[in-house]
């Protein structure tokens, strides 16, 4: 697949930019409820812990949800799921806005982690395919980027919204802008055949390659290792390393700018020397996190490896999600949607475990300490996919752009990894 216009030579589809904007949007809405919780919880009638739930509803969505909406979309045009996906977003926005029900509302937020998990199923694949083999993992770190980007830009502004407007204002936002995203996608990805081809049996039988686990394992360490320590890391800043409660929102943009780094530079070192990038990564976010335990009791240092740990732990990101699409070949989508689900599967696991490690004799360490065990455990399946080899060649079939009256088979493409 190609975008309308061919791209230089060197630059990527114009579809895998669009895609990144509607990744952006979803990425804001994950998170930007912790800037506007107190308001919510107050207005709904719930409390702070109880309206908790709203972010905990989206991840689970996000877990279930992905492989659930891939199987259920396989026979889908990849452009009708797509805009399908950013309506029943948008949908999502407007009945959260409107009710007055925490019920309602946390309903919504499923219903909404449902259609993110069906956009970022085909939207991988599309990007992936539309950039071709010597550029999809750079065009999957593009696509993370724009969720990255949502962490640094989104949330912020949707929680300085939140506070002039009401906690309804970037529910509102965000539903407009997911529909002016429907529009682009429409305009700029181009029709392709049904995958008829595809079955739900083969996206099954991909599944059972041991090196796709090896890398859906790693995404789900590396990003525990790191979710795990960013969680609680206000309460690190402000009472072990002295920074006032006002600076703590800089710290989290250095954080989000070096997510934003780690993931360009695995886009860009990813196809050329996956498994490189990847274990020196692994080891750096290690080392990063295990320094941040004596070294956190200075401000400076605590602000350096907070930067570092974003950094080297987001470079893993991309490259693994595209080694594990291309690892399913013929069948990519349900893989997509797992790689999904196991990012959100280690920020659940590793915030739980970090928060037990919170209440424990390691104190306000006790999360750094959970991080670096997880992102050291990293190692392990990394180093085995290493040794199993990545040089076996994985099919990925690009469909046709229907550019003609008559459908063309697809071409697979063949790509070495």
């Amino acid at each position: 697949m190609s975008s309308a216009a061919g791209p230089a030579p060197g630059k990527l589809p114009f579809v895998v930019w669009v895609l990144a904007a509607g990744t952006f949007l979803m990425g804001t809405t994950e998170f930007v409820i912790a800037g506007i919780l107190p308001e919510m919880a107050t207005n709904l009638g719930v409390s702070v812990s109880h309206a908790g739930l709203l972010i905990t509803a989206f991840a689970v969505g996000m877990i279930v949800g992905g492989p659930t909406m891939a199987l259920a979309t396989l026979r889908l045009p990849q452009r009708h799921t797509l805009i399908g996906a950013l309506a029943v977003f948008a949908l999502g926005h407007v009945v959260a806005a409107l009710s007055s029900s925490f019920t309602v509302v946390l309903v919504a937020r499923v219903v909404t982690a449902l259609a993110t998990g069906a956009f970022w199923a085909v939207g991988f694949v599309i990007a992936t395919t539309a950039a071709g083999p010597g550029k999809a993992t750079r065009a999957v770190g593009v696509m993370m980027g724009g969720l990255t980007l949502a962490n640094v830009v989104g949330v912020p502004i949707g929680s300085f919204v939140g506070q002039f407007t009401g906690w309804r204002g970037p529910f509102w936002a965000l539903a407009v802008l997911s529909a002016l995203a429907a529009v682009f996608v429409g305009r700029f990805i181009p029709q392709v055949e049904e995958r008829a081809e595809v079955s739900v049996r083969s996206e099954v039988r991909a599944l059972r390659q041991g090196r796709l686990w090896l890398a859906l394992t790693a995404a789900v360490l590396i990003m525990g290792g790191v979710l795990a320590t960013y969680t609680y890391i206000t309460p690190l800043l402000t009472d072990r390393a002295g920074i006032p409660q006002g600076a703590v929102p800089l710290v989290l943009i250095a954080f989000g700018v070096g997510a934003l780094g780690g993931t360009a530079i695995g886009g860009r070192l990813g196809d050329r020397r996956p498994m490189a990038t990847t274990i020196t990564a692994a080891a750096a976010t290690a080392v990063t996190l295990l320094a941040l335990i004596p070294l956190s009791s200075s401000s400076v240092a605590a602000v350096a490896l907070v930067f570092l740990m974003a950094l080297t732990g987001f470079t893993i990101n991309p490259v693994v999600t595209s080694l594990a699409v291309r690892f399913a070949g013929d069948a990519p989508t349900l893989t997509s949607a797992l790689t999904t689900s196991a990012y959100n599967t280690g920020i659940a696991a590793g915030s739980a475990i970090a928060g037990r490690a919170l209440d424990s004799s390691l104190g306000l360490t006790g999360p750094a300490m959970v991080g670096a065990v997880s992102a050291a455990l990293t190692l392990l399946p990394l180093i085995a996919l290493a040794l199993s080899g990545t040089q076996q060649p994985a099919r990925i079939v690009a469909q046709r752009t229907d550019t003609t009256a008559g459908h063309q088979p697809d071409t697979p493409v063949t790509s070495q990894h």
